[in-house]
């Protein structure tokens, strides 16, 4: 089996071209992992410069190795804590194959490791502002289903997308989810929460004149927080009012009316995909998963703009609104689930941890 792996890497390493010799040095025994955080982009370079996701993870932690890896970055590992830090590349398709790739990489011994996504998204202004970080248990696909343009709709169909094995948008005759929703570990979540629900965000004035235009949604224009919210993750940045609609209720709709999509991002289902799949062959495990998502930008226009508008004026060189009070809230909200974990082992390396309600 070891070999088998080891052939494995050699090939993925190499880019699949079976006439590159790449030699993966494995050491006598693979690395233990108590905690892995995942990232998913940097902007620019790894320290020095505007911060992204990984950025922060980069300058504020010790790392006693830096392993090659076959993807956007290098594996940054610290023998003294356990703890990995990876970063996929935006897209699911990016974050299931590096996700994979490591889950399959014979240098770790994954199996007990606690699994942390930490990056970015858009926030709904129904429901909290930027700067705020959301603990996610449900995940939503919004890429798996049929889409039809919305010229070309029947008149009394709310959207174009819907359900595969389905005849309309929401239907009620709705199959078993497969691939479409995932729900992650509740009480874990709730745990998670709970350890970090008072922690004060940090916040920059500048932004509050962006929170100020949505004069409709009053929970735009408030502070950060720590809170609870769903997450829908999608392939295709979609921006605007009636996407946001439509999220809302797909949301809704896979989770029987349970979850409520806070933030929106690229890659979530397709990591948790891989690490479900992991967890199958007992290379990870699917109940130690945490995703935590902080709010870099609203998913929807104010009143005063049009969706158009809004989505050029935020994605162009990533002036998000809230992106460094975002990427600082998820290094700070992390570290302390991070720290509780690796400090405390002995009690989290065969229990994961339970809500103190």
């Amino acid at each position: 089996m070891k070999r088998t792996l080891m052939v494995f890497m050699a090939l993925l390493l190499a880019g699949c071209d079976a006439n590159v010799n790449v030699e993966v040095d494995t050491g006598d025994e693979a690395r233990p992992v108590k905690v892995v955080v995942v990232a998913m982009f940097e902007i620019g370079e790894d320290t020095g410069d505007r911060a992204g996701e990984f950025q922060l993870w980069k300058e504020r932690r010790e790392y006693t190795e830096i392993l090659p890896f076959q993807g956007y970055k290098d594996l940054h590992y610290n023998e003294d804590d356990d703890f990995l830090v990876m970063v996929t590349g935006i897209g699911t398709a990016r974050a299931a194959a590096a996700t994979m790739a490591l889950g399959m990489d014979p240098r770790f011994d994954l199996s007990k490791a606690y699994w942390l996504i930490v990056g970015i998204a858009g926030i709904d202004p129904e429901d909290a502002t930027v700067g705020s970080a959301a603990w996610a248990e449900y995940l939503v696909d919004g890429d798996l289903g049929h889409h039809i343009d919305a010229r070309e709709i029947p008149d009394d169909w709310p959207t174009g997308y819907f359900p595969r094995y389905t005849t309309r948008p929401y239907d009620p005759d709705r199959p078993p989810p497969t691939g479409e929703m995932y729900r992650l570990n509740p009480e874990l979540t709730e745990w998670a929460y709970q350890l970090t629900k008072d922690i004060e965000l940090p916040d920059d004035p500048s932004v509050q004149k962006e929170r100020d235009l949505y004069t409709e949604h009053p929970n735009a224009q408030g502070k950060p927080i720590v809170m609870k919210g769903d997450h829908i993750a999608a392939l295709t940045f979609w921006h605007g009012k009636l996407l946001n609609d439509w999220a809302n209720q797909l949301v809704s709709y896979w989770t029987d009316g349970k979850g409520n999509m806070v933030t929106s991002a690229m890659e979530d289902t397709g990591s948790y995909l891989s690490i479900s799949w992991l967890d199958k062959i007992d290379r990870a495990d699917k109940d130690r998963v945490m995703v935590l998502r902080m709010g870099s930008n609203f998913t929807m226009q104010p009143p005063s703009r049009t969706a158009a508008e809004n989505l050029l004026k935020e994605t162009k060189g990533y002036k998000y609104a809230g992106l460094e009070i975002a990427v600082e809230s998820g290094y700070i909200v992390g570290s302390r689930v991070v720290d509780e974990i690796i400090n405390n082992w002995d009690k989290y390396e065969s229990k994961t941890p339970q809500p103190d309600l």
